[in-house]
């Protein structure tokens, strides 16, 4: 199989865009990934676009794709689209690896695109109170009964909605088993709204101290806002090609593909961290790209809550089992730290347009590898990873889906 790199990317700001279609947020991203690469439209083979729920807010509900690439000439090509919750950008990105690597397409696309924002704030939050999600997450909870770290006496009440307490759950479950605490959670925030105000793509901007964010009201006990990832509009996009052809863009900056690795999640107990779908995934990819977690310069991992990110950098062997929390809280994940994690922001302050945001991650790393990354720069970064999650069902994540990049030499 052929190698596949990076050769371009591009990324709207992240945030309200309320006086801007779906095709219009594309298009720029998209239009910045090709100058990046040095690429035109005639030069892709294919495009892969990726979405969640653009015909619940938009009314389109077929060919998305076409009707955002067609206007920028990009026709006459095998169009795909993708929807895998959270990850679907994720998705498209591996599947457009996998195509270029099988000599199915020399030059590939990408693009993720989500709208959140809305004049109608009913619809705006129907989406995330869809009847089968309120069904896992009560099965969650009912999983876990008993097994949670009590909430402080006051704050016992329920979430704003039934997956809010199914993800306060997790941390609660979490801390009860390791004596994670609530500041932990804290910290891992405050680090990543720091890292945003370095990010002009970034939604928020605003540093917070840990104070701040324990002070902030509660969503969900731990839970605070300033821990949870906002709604959010924006598009990403990357230019994917064979390294033999790498030649044709001799302006490219290309970051090599080193491996891409997704799998669902699967039954277990809930307190099963061993079997957690993203350590499986992990030991694929370590397995895959030949590097272990300790040779991973800087990391993008899914932080939907700021919990999030202390189970995933567990789960992905960047921190030992129990200390995600800990480290984050003694400085050890920020930029400086042993092994920085979310210098974007993450999605608690970067943002999280669901469509777009695995490609907003790639975006980071692509810039990071690159050494373009400013005041926010990981000094010396050679290698780097990208976690992103899909959806939940049972215990944890619908899926997994973790790329590992490279620092080229001719970067």
């Amino acid at each position: 199989m052929r190698g596949a790199a990076i050769i371009g990317v591009g990324m709207t700001s992240f945030g309200r865009h309320l006086d801007r279609t779906h095709s219009e947020l594309s298009q720029h991203a998209v239009a910045q990934a090709l100058a990046d690469a040095g690429a035109k439209a005639s030069d892709l083979g294919m495009a892969i676009y990726a979405n969640v729920i653009q015909g619940f807010f938009a009314g389109e509900m077929s060919i998305p794709g076409e009707y955002a690439l067609r206007p920028m000439g990009i026709q006459g090509v095998r169009v795909l689209h993708v929807e895998a919750a959270c990850a679907s950008a994720t998705i498209a990105l591996h599947v457009a690896v996998d195509y270029v690597r099988a000599g199915l397409a020399d030059v590939a696309l990408v693009v993720g695109v989500e709208k959140l924002y809305s004049q109608d704030r009913d619809k705006r939050f129907a989406v995330f109170q869809q009847p089968l999600d309120a069904l896992v997450a009560q099965a969650y909870l009912d999983a876990t009964d008993g097994m949670l770290l009590p909430a402080p006496e006051g704050l016992e009440g329920p979430g704003p909605n039934i997956m809010m307490q199914a993800y306060a759950a997790q941390a609660r479950l979490h801390m009860a088993t390791y004596g994670t605490t609530a500041r932990q959670i804290a910290a891992v925030a405050a680090k990543n709204h720091v890292h945003s105000v370095a990010n002009p793509l970034s939604q928020y901007r605003d540093p917070f101290t840990v104070d701040e964010v324990m002070a902030a009201p509660v969503v969900c006990w731990p839970l605070t806002v300033p821990m949870c990832a906002p709604i959010s509009d924006g598009a990403a996009a990357a230019v994917v090609c064979a390294t033999d052809l790498l030649s044709r863009f001799p302006d490219a900056r290309a970051v090599d593909v080193l491996t891409v690795e997704s799998q669902s999640g699967s039954d277990r107990t809930p307190n099963d961290y061993a079997r957690h779908v993203t350590r499986l995934t992990a030991q694929r990819a370590y397995e895959a790209a030949g590097v272990g977690p300790d040779e991973i310069d800087v990391a993008e991992v899914h932080d939907a809550s700021s919990f999030g990110e202390v189970v995933q950098t567990e789960a992905l062997g960047l921190c030992a089992e129990g200390w995600g929390g800990s480290d984050a809280e003694k400085g050890e994940t920020s930029i400086g730290g042993r092994i920085p994690v979310n210098p974007s922001g993450g999605l608690v302050s970067k943002g999280h347009p669901l469509g777009a945001t695995g490609l907003g991650q790639i975006w980071e790393l692509v810039t990071q590898l690159r050494g373009d990354a400013g005041a926010r720069q990981v000094p010396g970064a050679r290698i780097a990873l990208a976690e992103n999650s899909g959806g939940f069902y049972g215990v944890e994540d619908g899926l997994s889906a973790i790329t590992i990049l490279r620092r080229s030499v001719s970067v």
